[in-house]
């Protein structure tokens, strides 16, 4: 018993309740600490077993002999008294006392931890959520399902690898969202581990009917009757797969009774021409690209305009004699990156003060003009303020020293941490004239300029792209990067829209500050020209 009093105290490292762990891979270590607790009382439970197994068995080898002796003389076995009174005793009460110990339940502890700690696991929508982010990993990076299975994966520490029910479960998790391709991606990623001779509990008559029908929707009807014949080799009385090859084998009739009658080839370039809208749209692709790190590339003459320098924030006191080292990354829209900008204690501090804060980041609806989660935003972000921590307010002051911008007047420090290929899709950071009330209820104006810090390396994925450009920023920890959002006549640069690529293999921290308008009238002074 007091094993699992000890077990059960070390099973309580965080007291929040479930809130998306997929979003946030900060979030995702607290489970880490759940499941080797976790593993702690399961061994003391085995160890509860088998101690109470060991007295089972040292009772039944102290029987065994002395029944094996009072057998072969049962009369004279008993006329001792004192082996009369031990057997009467052993039958009236000891096996009584063997029966209970036999009975007893040693799980009450392990099984107490488990209800107790179940109510902070993971739920369906993170695992849905997990298995929707390799999907998106593989499509970004264009990882094939067997790189992906082996966890050949760069820059990766602790190589993994999937089984194959592994597979079969994302290619189920495809299914129910009625992704057929990542579906036969997967499923057909399953049937080739089990054909290898993988040992698994995946089911290959599952897995093929799974197949064949995500084939057949994508218009394979060949290639759905060939994994339906396999299937009926396996099991030859499977109703559905039995009905379904009746049905492929009719519909392959008409097909070729349609095709004699119709050889149209305007008829072919629109089915191609459909084929190809399907496609995605030109900006994902560029998106994905940049990703990878396949952008465009810079003239040499562009190359040349961009430099490196000591900064001293135009002469600000504070980095006259100090100043910072600024360069550049691109020249329209103009990005700089400042590197050492933010020390290791500073971001450990900012990191602690954020992490018991943070939830589902959100994003503006310009419908409705209301914060709310979307699916193209994965991550968890908190909000810091200046007055909450020294460090909070040094950083707010050391930006406004060095963009020239007033800080009174900004959003607070949003601290994100992003998840299981966490990714924040293309987007603008300013308020489009469509959207007129994106920040009235601040009264601040527009979004300015945007600073961001990056607080960690990332072993891969995770730059900030610039589509419309073709830029790439990576992450670097210690640096930040920043531009500004308007011109300087208040209309938007829509070359600033960026996004944030999925982390492939790592953590990515990152905090901004968004800049404002308001009491920037001096400091960045208004033109005539409406794109300057």
């Amino acid at each position: 018993k007091i094993w699992f009093a000890v077990a059960l105290g070390l099973l309580l490292p965080f007291s929040y309740a479930h809130t998306d762990f997929f979003t946030s891979i900060g979030h995702m270590t607290d489970l880490i600490n759940t499941e080797k607790d976790l593993v702690v009382s399961l061994k003391d439970y085995i160890k509860a077993e088998e101690s109470k197994l060991e007295q089972i068995k040292k009772w039944a080898e102290k029987l065994d002999q002395l029944t094996a002796t009072a057998t072969k003389d049962p009369e004279g076995f008993l006329g001792h008294p004192v082996n009369a009174f031990k057997l009467m005793k052993r039958l009236n009460t000891e096996w009584g006392e063997l029966e209970n110990l036999v009975l007893k339940d040693m799980s009450d502890g392990f099984i107490s931890n488990m209800t107790i700690q179940r109510q902070f696991f993971p739920n369906d929508e993170d695992q849905t959520g997990a298995a929707k982010a390799l999907l998106r990993l593989q499509d970004t990076y264009n990882l094939d399902t067997d790189t992906l299975s082996r966890g050949n994966l760069p820059g990766v520490k602790h190589k993994s690898f999937l089984t194959a029910e592994d597979c079969f479960e994302l290619g189920k998790i495809a299914y129910t969202e009625a992704d057929y391709y990542h579906t036969e991606l997967w499923m057909e990623q399953a049937l080739k581990q089990l054909d290898e001779g993988e040992v698994s509990s995946a089911d290959k008559v599952y897995i093929l009917d799974y197949l064949s029908y995500a084939v057949y929707q994508q218009g394979d009807l060949g290639k759905a009757m060939m994994l339906t014949k396999r299937l009926l080799e396996l099991d030859p009385e499977h109703q559905r797969a039995n009905g379904n090859m009746k049905y492929f084998e009719y519909i392959m009739a008409k097909e070729k009774e349609a095709n004699k009658s119709s050889t149209d080839p305007e008829e072919q370039l629109e089915k191609e021409t459909e084929v190809k809208k399907k496609d995605y749209l030109p900006e994902r692709r560029k998106y994905e690209m940049l990703c990878r790190g396949e952008g465009l590339k810079m003239t040499p003459r562009r190359q040349k305009r961009l430099f490196c320098r000591y900064y001293d924030g135009n002469r600000n006191p504070r980095y006259i004699l100090g100043p910072v080292k600024q360069e550049d990354e691109w020249d329209k829209p103009r990005i700089v990156r400042f590197l050492d900008i933010i020390s290791d204690e500073e971001i450990e501090t900012v990191k602690e003060l954020a992490k018991p804060r943070l939830s589902r980041a959100t994003v503006h609806d310009p419908e409705t003009g209301k914060l709310t989660t979307a699916h193209y935003r994965v991550s968890k972000s908190a909000w810091l303020s200046g007055y909450e921590s020294p460090v909070v307010s040094r950083i707010n002051t050391r930006i406004q020293d060095l963009t020239g911008l007033d800080v009174s007047t900004a959003e607070e420090l949003q601290v994100a941490n992003y998840g299981v290929g966490g990714q924040y899709e293309p987007h603008f950071d300013f308020g489009r004239k469509d959207e007129p009330d994106a920040f009235k209820e601040l009264g601040t104006g527009n979004r300015i300029a945007t600073w961001l810090f990056y607080m960690s390396d990332v072993s891969a994925g995770g730059a900030t792209v610039f589509p419309e450009v073709g830029a790439s920023v990576w992450p670097k920890k210690g640096t930040a990067v920043f531009w500004y959002n308007l011109f300087p006549s208040g209309e938007g640069d829509y070359s600033t829209r960026h996004a944030a690529c999925p982390v492939l293999v790592g953590n990515k921290w990152v905090s901004n500050k968004w800049l404002h308008e308001r009491g920037q009238e001096f400091r960045r002074p208004c033109t005539l020209s409406e794109l300057e």
